[in-house]
């Protein structure tokens, strides 16, 4: 008689920070389309910002950087994921210099979650204390604009100087969205506290 054995491929822990990366990717969607168009070479204001504060205090640098992988990856693949329901890949590489942001958001979402949590494994919310979710939420934030800038100036053709200059009044509604971030997380709304 031949007896049946089970076998786990991976482990529920995995599958549970698999599925919240999957949900905080289509979160990070739904917070882009919350979003003003602006003129010129302007990139829109929307509130996908939130998607990455959230995978690095949530999920860590791993699971945090999947789940922005996952939405970029989705969006280039064609659905209309990006602010103002944009998608594709030429609207990454070049459409309105928001490509660079894009990538500034997943490489955020990880510089996040190492600073917050300093390991690969995401340690409870709880842990993490206030001041060190605001340097790793700031540093999330000067990742975005380190990359998004330059990419904006090489896609539109501005002078570094002018695209920063550009960017420049975006940085106050960041910081105000990191402040509320934090709270959110603090306050348990995400992390099922």
């Amino acid at each position: 008689m031949a007896t049946e054995q089970s076998v786990d491929l991976v482990d529920d822990e995995t599958v549970g920070l698999f599925t919240k990366a999957v949900l905080l990717a289509a979160l990070t969607a739904g917070l882009a389309q919350i979003s003003i168009p602006l003129p010129g070479p302007l990139v829109p204001f929307s509130l996908q910002p939130f998607g990455m504060f959230f995978a690095g205090l949530l999920l860590g640098p791993l699971w945090g950087g999947v789940a922005l992988l996952l939405y970029i990856l989705v969006g280039i693949a064609g659905a209309p994921v990006f602010s103002n329901a944009n998608a594709g890949l030429g609207y990454v590489i070049a459409g309105q210099g928001t490509g660079g942001f894009l990538v500034g958001f997943l490489v955020g979402a990880v510089v996040a979650g190492a600073i917050a949590h300093r390991s690969i494994a995401p340690k409870p919310v709880a842990d993490l204390s206030i001041p060190v979710q605001v340097v790793a939420l700031t540093a999330a934030v000067s990742v975005v604009y380190a990359i998004g800038i330059p990419w904006m100036s090489f896609v539109t053709g501005l002078p570094l100087t002018r695209a920063a200059a550009l960017m420049a009044p975006y940085i106050p509604p960041d910081l105000l969205k990191l402040g509320i971030a934090i709270a959110i997380v603090q306050g348990g709304y995400l992390a099922g506290r």
